[in-house]
């Protein structure tokens, strides 16, 4: 994959990420069972497109790369079943504005790693949490927005660990095995928890946890492995960053979601100030 199609790759991740938490407001079951089931179906999708590309899913595995897939996998089920359950306490648009935080715990994750990070992307850190600060509904937790918010926070944690893990797998592994792996673990986390939530899904809710597994889960999560080759996390952060535009502008088309004019301010700072961040940085690579 070159530079080009691995940014193209992560823009149409950054649609179909849009689009979760659209799901998640029309699936009315829970956030367990959601996240169990849209790996099932992601782990189905895979199978038939690796058997039909006929490649082995242990081809090129070692011993040693199972443990850095099972986190990976442990820390993509909590992202999902705290993001889904932050849309479920404060709507779309907390939810997905929560979720944008990750670009700060990426930063974060990447200087405790010992990986250079300049003033400047402490600028942006910066303002990603004054603009956070800015969506939060208030300071009170008896709010269930800002207990959304919270939990929202947590699944942009959660995703900045998995983004930096499979920055590591990702170079070593097809993208398309590492999804499969990793949406296989999560699968397998998850039902002992989820199953005996089964029985409140209805035939509609299964619909689309079944779109949601195979376009917002398989086709995105090989996207984003793909891209990840190429791209470092920060990169492919900033432009993950663009999601809550996408969320918010489907949920008000949809759900009549509006966030209140505070929020849209804090939500413009914080994708501002990660597009910005990524703009300066293609600008100061060589041409």
């Amino acid at each position: 994959m070159t530079q080009r199609q691995a940014f193209i790759a992560i823009h149409i991740t950054a649609v179909l990420f849009g689009l979760t938490g659209i799901f998640g407001e029309l699936i009315q079951t829970s956030a367990l069972l959601i996240t169990a089931g849209r790996a099932t179906f992601a782990v189905v999708a895979l199978s038939l497109s690796l058997r039909y590309q006929r490649t082995g899913i242990c081809k090129g595995l070692h011993l040693r790369d199972y443990p850095s897939l099972l986190l990976a996998a442990l820390m993509l089920a909590i992202h999902w079943g705290t993001f889904f359950y932050a849309v479920k306490v404060a709507g779309v648009a907390i939810a997905t504005l929560g979720f944008a935080s990750f670009p700060a715990f990426i930063t974060l994750g990447e200087w405790a790693l010992k990986d250079r990070v300049s003033r400047f992307e402490w600028l942006v850190l910066g303002l990603v949490t004054l603009g956070l600060v800015l969506v939060t509904p208030s300071f009170n937790f008896a709010d269930q927005s800002t207990i959304g918010l919270a939990w929202a926070v947590l699944s942009g944690f959660t995703f900045a660990m998995f983004t930096l893990i499979n920055r590591k797998a990702a170079k070593q592994l097809p993208a398309q095995q590492v999804a499969w792996w990793e949406n296989l673990f999560v699968a397998l986390l998850c039902w002992p928890f989820a199953w005996e939530f089964i029985g409140q899904a209805s035939g509609l809710d299964w619909f689309w946890i079944a779109l949601l597994g195979v376009f917002c889960t398989a086709l995105s999560h090989f996207l984003l492995v793909a891209s990840l080759s190429v791209l470092n996390a920060r990169s492919a952060g900033i432009v993950i960053a663009l999601e809550p535009v996408y969320a918010i502008t489907f949920a008000a088309i949809l759900f009549a979601q509006y966030p209140s004019l505070r929020m849209i301010i804090g939500g413009v700072i914080m994708v501002s100030a990660i597009c910005w961040a990524g703009i300066r940085t293609r600008q100061a690579k060589p041409s």
